[in-house]
C-alpha cells in the first residue's frame, strides 16, 4: 500500500500511448501521481487520457517526437512548469522496424531506432536532471529489453544496439548522480504482448502472446523500484515469461 504524501508525487512517463508504458501510467495514477504522458502521437494519448478519466490524479499529454532534442527540452519546461517537480522519469518508449536484419536493415531505419530508443532517452534525462540534481532526490526507470543481455536476430541489430547503449546509460547515471540522490533502474523484460510485436516480420499469434508477459507485470516492476526507500536502488530487473 503506497504511502501518503503531502505533496503530490509527480512521474513522466514516455511512450505512455500503449503498451508499457500506458500501464505505468495508469499503475501510478491510481496510487494519486500526476503523471506527464509523453508519446509522438497524441490520438494514442488520447486514448490513455481516457482511462485515466477514471482517476482522480491530475494528468498532462504532451505530444512530443523524442528524437527531436529541442522538442524534448521544450516538453521538459512545460512538465517543469505544470508540476514544479518530477519524482519519477519512466522511459517507456521504443520502436523496431519489421526490415530488422543486417542484410536489409536501412540507414533510415537504423538511425530512426537509436534516435527514438537511445537518444531520446538521454535527452529526456538531461532534461529532468537539472530539477533532480537541486532537489537531491530522483528516480530513472529505464525500460530497455532483455536484447540488451544478448543480441539476437529476432531482436536485430539496431533493436539490440540502442538497447545495450541504454543499459549503459542506466549504469553511467548510478556511478554519477547517486551521491546526488539518484538512481536509476534497468528494466530487462524478456517479450511483452504490446503493440510493437506487429513490427516483427512474422507477428506472433494471439496463442504466442498470451503466453507473453503483459504491459502490467512491467509496470510492476517499475513501481517496484520506485517504491524502495531512497537508501536503496535495484539497478536491474531481469523478467521473462515463466
Amino acid at each position: 500500500m503506497s504511502q501518503p504524501h503531502s505533496t503530490p508525487r509527480s512521474a513522466v512517463v514516455t511512450g505512455a500511448g500503449s503498451g508499457v508504458g500506458r500501464a505505468t501510467a495508469l499503475a501510478l495514477a491510481r496510487e494519486g501521481w500526476r503523471v506527464a504522458l509523453v508519446g509522438r502521437r497524441l490520438e494514442t494519448l488520447i486514448e490513455t487520457e481516457r482511462h485515466l478519466l477514471a482517476e482522480t490524479s491530475p494528468f498532462l499529454l504532451c505530444p512530443c517526437d523524442l528524437a527531436d532534442e529541442s522538442a524534448v527540452a521544450t516538453m521538459g519546461t512545460q512538465v517543469l512548469e505544470a508540476f514544479h517537480q518530477v519524482d519519477v522519469l519512466i522511459n517507456a518508449a521504443g520502436t523496431n522496424t519489421p526490415r530488422r536484419s543486417l542484410e536489409v536493415l536501412s540507414s533510415a531505419d537504423y538511425r530512426r531506432l537509436i534516435d527514438t530508443n537511445l537518444n531520446g532517452a538521454y535527452w529526456c534525462v538531461q532534461a529532468f536532471l537539472p530539477a533532480m540534481r537541486s532537489r537531491g532526490a530522483g528516480t530513472i526507470i529505464n525500460v530497455i529489453s532483455d536484447a540488451a543481455r544478448q543480441a539476437s536476430p529476432k531482436a536485430g541489430p539496431a533493436y539490440s544496439a540502442s538497447k545495450f547503449g541504454l543499459l549503459g546509460l542506466t549504469q553511467a547515471i548510478n556511478a554519477e548522480e547517486r551521491a546526488r540522490g539518484i538512481r536509476a533502474c534497468a528494466l530487462l523484460p524478456g517479450d511483452i504482448d504490446t503493440p510493437l510485436l506487429d513490427k516483427r516480420p512474422a507477428p506472433p499469434n494471439a496463442e504466442a502472446r498470451a503466453r507473453m508477459l503483459q504491459p502490467e507485470d512491467v509496470a510492476a516492476c517499475a513501481l517496484f523500484a520506485i517504491h524502495m526507500p531512497p537508501r536503496a536502488v535495484i539497478e536491474e530487473i531481469l523478467v521473462r515469461p515463466a
